[in-house]
Formats: structure tokens, C-alpha cells, sequence
């Protein structure tokens, strides 16, 4: 656990030091560099700056003269123009998916080969086969654009629609056996193709979530510079995408509630990640702790650009519609809507912490 914070933190302060870094060479003045949340635990002082340690590991701070309200400093951020504080605001989630595509690099480079989108080879007695052909490259599955092998496991992973029995023809034998149908859009030969009922098998695990299994193999490509940095692109790419879907999802009713981590559930993550990698090479630990910290900086970067008041999107909308009047909404209307905005948003940290915790305590 410890571990965890540790890793959580850090991807906080990278965070923070990107608006940081950005305030410090568009001129404006920090008046504060926070790591935590809650009382000083440590601090020191630094030319203008104070640099504090705080007792909560939960977040972080980059206090800004003039960034909720009016000052007569001209370093403040309110005086600065409509362009300098569009790109402080959004350094930290810049920072976030640069940081994202590094560990994704760092995480393909041993790799001998990548995955793709392209059917290889068809298993015998493929379900699929009445619909799917090798050679076949596919771009979607139940809607959701397929690039990328990490775009096929999610597709598969979130798949609406339950299983129904079915009997099938295994060789001679007919077998009855539990199905769930996918949508396909396939390029076959330049022609753009739509299946809306491609079979798969499916079983349970013993937790009683469902596994759907693939009847096909997809091509690889060798690993080399062209390959490594293209995947690392596409990739990281995908796992914004990830995201982005999950939200949606966590809005549409598709996955509940209990599904959403807070810091003490990704801490917690981190930490089973890295153990049970652990157990089989130093490693696979190494690299699933990466993989899990990938996927938590991209999530920061992203969820910090929703236009939502208190976050970095929020700020962001009230600047280009200050841009789009050339002139600013007022201090005070924008400082009471993002106040509301930061109470909602720690409400919904306490609850989610707290289910955190529940989850932890019953795992």
C-alpha cells in the first residue's frame, strides 16, 4: 500500500509540476506547490514560492496569484493573456498523457511483436467462421472503432447482451453451449462488410462473471523502431479512448457505481498489480505496475479536461468564452461556480474513498 501512494503521488506531482513549470515561464507567480491534501506536514520556502508536504495523499495543489480573483499584480494569472493561462491550465493533463505515452513505450520495448486488428487464422469449428474469413481487418465490434488489440479486449470486455444456449455441430458431435452475438464491420478486400450476429462461446468464472472466447487469432508485426512508436501512439491513443468509454458507460447505467475507484482503490490496485507480478518475475510485477499506472495518468489527464467546474476543463471553458467576448465573465460568478463545483467534487471523493474502503475491507 505504501508503495501505491508512493506511485499515486507521484503521478500527481508530475501532474501539478506541469502547471507549475508552465505558470513559471508565462511569468505568473506561485505563490504555492502542494503535494497532499489537508494540514502542512513539511515545508520550506523558495524564493516567492512555498513548498509544502501535506498530511493527506490524496491530491495536490499549484496556487496561482490572481487565479480566483481579482489582484493588481501583473504576474498574477487573472492579468495574463486569454492564450498563456489556456495553456497553463491545461499543462498537468498534457503532462498526464506525455507521462502516459512514456510508460506505454517502456511497456512494449521487450516486446517481440504486436498484435493487430487483422484475422490471421480461424480455429476449427469457429462459431464465427459462417461470418468472419481470414485476412479479414476489423474496424469495430458492437460500435466501438477497433485499431488496436487493447481496442479489441475492451470491445470484448464491455459487450452488451446476455448469453443464450445454443446447440452447435463440434466436428460430429452436436453440443449445447452458451453464445453471445456481436456486431462486426469488417474490411474484407477493400469492401466494407457488416455482421450483426457473429457467435462466440462464453463460461463462467468462479466469481460468475462471464468470458467470451475468441475462435480466431490475429496477425502480429515484429518489433522495431517504425512499429514500437506507432504502437505506442496508437495505444496510448486506445487507452484515452478506454476512458473516455467508461465514463460514458459510468453515465449510460453500463457499469455501476462500484466500479469507480478512488485514490484509495488505485493505490490498492498498484499495490495487488505489482504482487501478483510479482509471484511470477520481477518483471511482469514491474510491468503490470507500469501498465496500472498508465491507465491512472491518462485517466487523471483525461477527467481533468471534462468541462466541469473545479477542474482544469471547467477552467478552460470559462477562458475561451472569455476569448469568444474578449472579456472576462466576472471574478466573483466564476469563483461561487467553481466553489460549488470543488464541494460536489470532494462529496463525491468522500463517497467514493469510502466505497474504497468498504471494497477493501471485503476483497
Amino acid at each position: 500500500m505504501i508503495i501505491g501512494i508512493l506511485l499515486f503521488e507521484l503521478i500527481i506531482f508530475l501532474h501539478e509540476f506541469g502547471h507549475f513549470f508552465t505558470a513559471k515561464k508565462c511569468g505568473v507567480k506561485v505563490n504555492e506547490f502542494a503535494l497532499g491534501m489537508g494540514p502542512k506536514i513539511l515545508k520550506f520556502k523558495k524564493g516567492e514560492t512555498l513548498y509544502s508536504l501535506r498530511l493527506f495523499p490524496i491530491g495536490g495543489f499549484c496556487s496561482m496569484e490572481g487565479e480566483d480573483g481579482q489582484s493588481t499584480d501583473s504576474r498574477a494569472f487573472g492579468n495574463k493573456s486569454v492564450w498563456k493561462r489556456m495553456l497553463i491550465v491545461v499543462a498537468g493533463a498534457v503532462m498526464n498523457l506525455v507521462l502516459g505515452f512514456l510508460m506505454m513505450m517502456i511497456i512494449l520495448v521487450p516486446e517481440e511483436g504486436f498484435a493487430t486488428n487483422r484475422i490471421a487464422i480461424m480455429e476449427d469449428n469457429a462459431l464465427s467462421s459462417e461470418f468472419l474469413q481470414e485476412g479479414d481487418e476489423i474496424k469495430s465490434i458492437n460500435g466501438y472503432d477497433i485499431t488496436t488489440s487493447m481496442d479489441l479486449n475492451f470491445a470484448l470486455a464491455t459487450a452488451r447482451g446476455a448469453s443464450t444456449p445454443k446447440t452447435v455441430l463440434y466436428g460430429t458431435e452436436l453440443k449445447t453451449i452458451n453464445v453471445k452475438e456481436l456486431s462486426f464491420v469488417v474490411n474484407r478486400n477493400g469492401e466494407t462488410l457488416r455482421f450483426d450476429h457473429v457467435p462466440f462461446a462464453t463460461s463462467k468464472t468462479e466469481n460468475g462473471s462471464e468470458i467470451l472466447h475468441l475462435d480466431f487469432k490475429v496477425k502480429g508485426v515484429k518489433n522495431d523502431f517504425g512499429s514500437l512508436m506507432q504502437q505506442t501512439f496508437l495505444q496510448t491513443c486506445s487507452t484515452v479512448r478506454m476512458v473516455w468509454s467508461s465514463l460514458i458507460g459510468l453515465i449510460t447505467g453500463q457499469f455501476g457505481f462500484n466500479e469507480v475507484a478512488g485514490p484509495i482503490g488505485m493505490t490498492s490496485a498498484i499495490s495487488q498489480a505489482a504482487s501478483s507480478g510479482l509471484q511470477r518475475s520481477f518483471w511482469d510485477g514491474l510491468s503490470n505496475l507500469i501498465f496500472i499506472m498508465m491507465v491512472i495518468t491518462v485517466n487523471l489527464g483525461v477527467v481533468n479536461l471534462l468541462p466541469l467546474p473545479a477542474l482544469d476543463g471547467g477552467r478552460l471553458v470559462f477562458l475561451i468564452i472569455e476569448a469568444i467576448r474578449r472579456k472576462p465573465i466576472k471574478p466573483e460568478r466564476e469563483g461561487w461556480i467553481h466553489a460549488i463545483g470543488m464541494i460536489l467534487l470532494l462529496l463525491l471523493m468522500a463517497i467514493i474513498s469510502v466505497n474504497d474502503i468498504i471494497r477493501l475491507f471485503h476483497s
